[in-house]
């Protein structure tokens, strides 16, 4: 697999959802490619996306875990399905982590990423302590291939998230930085939490949106186009720059129009590259 510049554009996409030539027809030769919970990750299924990555000259900077059972319809929903924190999923999602590990390493791909929920703040609440230990066998199975393990961000401000880096205690944990998330959630402002979190970032989405709304308690914000929500892209990119930031700039767009979806992600992947370029 070739390697990526520093701020390459690349594209978050989905197996089961988009095809390799597809994405790589909407300007970009690298990215972050997901797996649902429901994906096969088979020798077979190695064979293949090994096989489409070297005809396309595609690298890979994360591999992603998503898992069966998930839902982001608002935060209490977000709370209570998503990620590590409901206790009957997490031997099952534990080992579809490990599993998901193991298929990157077979792709040559140096890093895997979830989100793993919303953990609560107190370090001595029984859930807090039950994810930091699997996020800690998780860190150690990822590093027998070499890999980080990156927890995606919004779902907690940015000073939490540090702390549960302290307490996971492992080199090898690392963050997928989403600017959008942090505000549709509403866990802070995302250039100043990107500014907090910066030695542990090693990758990024491209991702926009907008404040939840006031008066409506646990409701999520609004996923926007790129350049058009709350994140303000220009300065994420900046501050990416500044504090230098060696992977791929990975468009994220999620709809349920997918002719929506791909034209929105085509449109964003042009204008980062000519946000890049200067």
């Amino acid at each position: 697999m070739r390697d990526m510049k520093p701020m390459e554009v690349g594209a978050m996409f989905w197996a089961e959802r988009d095809g390799l030539a597809e994405i790589k027809s909407l300007g970009v030769s690298c990215g972050q490619l997901g797996f649902f919970g429901s994906t096969a990750l088979s020798e077979s299924a190695v064979a293949a996306w090994k096989a489409d990555l070297e005809r396309e000259n595609f690298a890979l900077a994360t591999v992603f875990a998503a898992y069966n059972g998930e839902s982001y319809a608002d935060i209490p929903t977000v709370a209570r399905t998503v990620g590590f924190i409901p206790r009957e999923f997490r031997e099952e999602r534990e080992q579809r982590t490990k599993d998901l590990s193991d298929f990157a390493a077979r792709l040559g791909v140096g890093s895997i990423a979830c989100h793993i929920g919303c953990v609560p703040e107190d370090a001595a609440h029984p859930d807090y302590v039950a994810v930091r230990d699997m996020v800690r066998r998780i860190c150690d199975h990822a590093a027998k291939h070499g890999q980080n393990f990156a927890l995606e961000t919004g779902q907690e401000p940015a000073e939490v998230l540090l702390q549960f880096f302290k307490d996971v205690d492992r080199p090898n944990v690392r963050i997928n930085f989403d600017p959008a998330n942090m505000i549709l959630y509403g866990s802070g402002e995302p250039v100043a939490a990107l500014k907090t979190l910066a030695p542990h970032v090693v990758s990024v989405h491209c991702k926009d949106g907008d404040w939840p709304p006031k008066g409506m308690p646990g409701a999520l914000g609004t996923e926007r186009p790129l350049g058009s929500g709350a994140v303000g892209i220009p300065k994420f990119v900046a501050t990416l720059r500044e504090i230098g930031f060696q992977s791929s700039l990975n468009v994220e767009r999620e709809t349920e129009n997918q002719q929506e979806r791909i034209g929105d992600m085509r449109k964003a992947i042009a204008w980062l590259k000519e946000l890049t370029a200067n």
